[in-house]
């Protein structure tokens, strides 16, 4: 399954959880997050938005839209989706993330953020 965003985007890349940020809190299911992290550890668990066993990959999830931002020589990440994927890598103890990444331009991303946007890149800059 494929979003509108990364549905044409074929390359898989891996990213480090901790540099990827996620500005939105999540509302999360947390027997989906459990299902997730036995999914991730070889045993294929059903939950209430997956419940067909045969459309699951022992220890693989989805991978998760990520945007990348280029400011200064440095690339930024963001994410707005995924928050169950998230929790379920974080709690299964995986430091890397599953992702289809693609490019946005900060102001692509201030779409998102609006006026807040300017904190994520200050601060990284020190």
């Amino acid at each position: 399954m494929s979003s509108i965003q990364s549905g044409n985007i074929a390359k898989i890349s891996y990213l480090p959880l901790s540099e990827i940020k996620r500005p939105i809190p999540p509302v999360l299911d947390y027997s989906k997050i459990d299902s997730m992290v036995s999914t991730l550890k070889g045993i294929p668990a059903v939950s209430a938005t997956c419940s067909n066993i045969e459309d699951i990959t022992a220890g693989e999830l989805p991978p998760i839209d990520v945007m990348m931002v280029r400011e200064n020589g440095k690339s930024y990440y963001f994410a707005f989706g995924g928050c169950h994927r998230f929790q379920a890598y974080e709690k299964a103890g995986n430091p890397m993330v599953k992702c289809k990444i693609f490019p946005a331009t900060k102001k692509q991303l201030k779409i998102y953020l609006g006026s807040s946007i300017d904190q994520y890149f200050q601060q990284n800059e020190n």
